[in-house]
This record gives C-alpha cells, structure tokens and sequence, in this order.
C-alpha cells in the first residue's frame, strides 16, 4: 500500500512539472517567428556592443541608454567589462553614444544597470533612477545629471526589502518613485523555480522617503513601467502574461487597475510619446531565446506602437520586427521627433528615421 501512494505521487509531481513546463514554454511565446518589418535610414550605434536594456530621452533631446546588464543564466558579450550609462544628442545627426563620467566614490566596478527614469525638478535639476544589481543584489541608484561635465553626480543608494529584483522604475519626485520587482525572491535560484511555477508573486512598489509599500501585485512577471504624459495613469508590463496594464494613479500615490490590453508577444520596457500620449514597446517574439542562445537562431527584435491604449478599441501595430540578423532581442523603443532608438538586452542597439 505504501509503494502505491509513493507511486501516485510520483506520478501527480511529474505530472505538475510537466504541466508547468509546457505553460513555460506557452508564456515565453517558444518557437514564435516574426514577421520581418523595415525601417528606412537604420544604423546600428557607435559605443553599444553589450546591450542597452533600457533608454530614456530627455526633452532636449538627449538621449540615456543603461548599457552592459548581466543576469545569471543569460548571454553576455563582455562579461569582464561593468555596465554604464550611455548619453547621445538626438539633435545631431551623429549615431555615436559616448559614455558618462560617474563622481567619486560610486562604485562603477559593480555596475550593473537595467531599468532607468529620469525627473526633472522645478529648477531644471534632472535626476537619473537607476535600478542596479551589483552582485546581483538589488539596489536604486539616483544620480544628478551635470550636463556641462557631461556626468553623473551620484546622491544616493536605495536598499528596501520591499525592492528585492527591481527591474524598472517610473520617478515622480526627487527620491520618489514606481518600480517594478520583476521576481518575489532574491535569490538566484528561486527566481527561476519562481518563474517555472508560475507563482504570479511579483508586484509594483511605490518608493518614498517617508512610505514604502506594495500598490499592485499578483502579476506573472512585472517588467517595463511607465506613466502618461498628463501623469494620471501607471503603465505596467506583465512580460510572460502578454500583457499591459493600465492602472490610475490615486490621490495617495496607490493604483486602481482600469484595463488590461493583451498581446501576443513578449513585453518588455515601456516608453511614451510625450506629444502624442502613444506607447513604444520593446517585444520579444520567442523569448525562450532570450535564454539558451544560439548564434546561429538568435533571438528576434519587435516594436510595437500602441495608440489610444485608454479607448476600447486601441491600435496595436508593428513597426519594426527582425529576425535577429540585425538586432538581438529588443528591450526598448522610445522616440524623439521622428527618430526612434531601439535597444536590446544584451546585444547593440540602433537609430531609425520614422
């Protein structure tokens, strides 16, 4: 009798794994293909060779890419070199991205840069968020931009246990902020058995100096976060669920959900238009890719605009899509006039006229 009920839960745990590996394989979009859209007038930029996971455009037209993200488990192509923060003047017709000087007594060797926001204060100061895993713990970084040095005066390090695998962030103050825990654990293993069981434990943390707290949660897999231009609604990106959510901000900084667009690909980063409201999305069309690499079928890049999201009807299009011969696993898109700049995770990253 006992080798029978032993047998019987072999037999349900093997069955659960199973199940579990072929939602796996359903929620990074395995095996996909895409499509192939072009661009007219495409470069590939100067100075980015390791990735640039994340890009945010200033209103004057310069341009941060968090450059060099490593991740345990992921393709790397300078694995000895630390990440940074990259800037370009989209005013210029120069495709080169030239790396920012960071003050004394931030540690660079350990730099490890994935999702960035900048906030721009009253008296014109910009602050630069950075979420870092140095060793690959989880820290905010904030940063004043000295655009006549070209640098990056570091103010301040974030540590919260509330913030254990930051992946992005939206700022809304000087030291205030939205960020997305992309996994519930810190711990390298258990993140990826997270993922594998699909706990739907990972959540968006509102940041302040005076109150840390959960403001949404039970997403698959929470990413890119981002806010509309009239900063009455969070974006938020549940990459392996396919979809966007779009939540309302509230009077005390909590947000209510008020619809869910689903896709049909793997979402990552979110950028908005500032004069047009629209979303620019980094995809990944088969993003199991993403994780056993191969230079022979290396991962796909996909962009997708998204207009009216709040309407019933939004228009999802796609603007540009490769197949990996050009650009390697899109993470980013974000716009400035009619110039749009795409970044990957761990590949280059490249210019286009719209």
């Amino acid at each position: 009798m006992a080798r029978l009920v032993a047998l019987t839960a072999l037999g349900l745990a093997l069955a659960l794994l199973g199940e579990r590996f072929v939602a796996l394989r359903n929620r990074l979009n395995a095996s996909r293909e895409v499509e192939p859209v072009d661009l007219p007038n495409c470069h590939l930029i100067r100075g980015v060779e390791a990735g640039s996971e994340d890009i945010e455009i200033l209103p004057n037209g310069l341009a941060f890419l968090s450059v060099g993200f490593k991740f345990p488990g992921m393709q790397c192509f300078a694995p000895e070199k630390p990440g940074g923060i990259l800037m370009m003047d989209l005013n210029r017709d120069s495709s080169r991205a030239l790396e920012l000087r960071v003050s004394r007594g931030f540690d660079l060797s350990s730099f490890n840069p994935h999702g960035i926001s900048t906030f721009i204060d009253q008296d014109d100061t910009v602050y630069l968020f950075v979420a870092n895993h140095p060793e690959f713990k989880s820290t905010v970084e904030i940063f004043k931009f000295e655009e006549e040095e070209n640098s990056l005066f570091h103010l301040k390090t974030l540590r919260h246990e509330l913030l254990p695998s930051v992946s992005d962030i939206v700022a809304v103050g000087p030291e205030h902020f939205y960020a997305t825990n992309s996994h519930y654990f810190s711990d390298i293993f258990l993140k990826y058995l997270e993922v594998y069981l699909n706990l739907h434990w990972t959540n968006v943390i509102y940041y302040s100096p005076e109150d840390v707290r959960v403001v949404a949660e039970g997403f698959d897999s929470v990413n890119g976060i981002n806010m509309s231009p009239d900063n009455k609604y969070v974006y938020v990106a549940d990459s392996l669920a396919h979809e966007i959510h779009v939540m309302e901000k509230l009077a005390n900084w909590s947000l209510a959900q008020v619809k869910v667009l689903p896709l049909d690909t793997v979402v990552d980063n979110l950028s908005i238009d500032p004069s047009t409201g629209d979303l620019w999305v980094g995809c990944h069309p088969d993003s199991l890719k993403l994780l056993i690499y191969d230079p022979s079928n290396p991962p796909a890049s996909q962009v997708l605009r998204i207009q009216n999201i709040l309407s019933e009807t939004p228009t999802v299009s796609t603007v540009y899509a490769n197949n990996g011969s050009v650009l390697q696993g899109s993470s980013v898109a974000s716009v400035y006039g009619r110039k749009l700049l795409i970044g990957t995770l761990y590949h280059r990253a490249l210019q286009c006229q719209l």
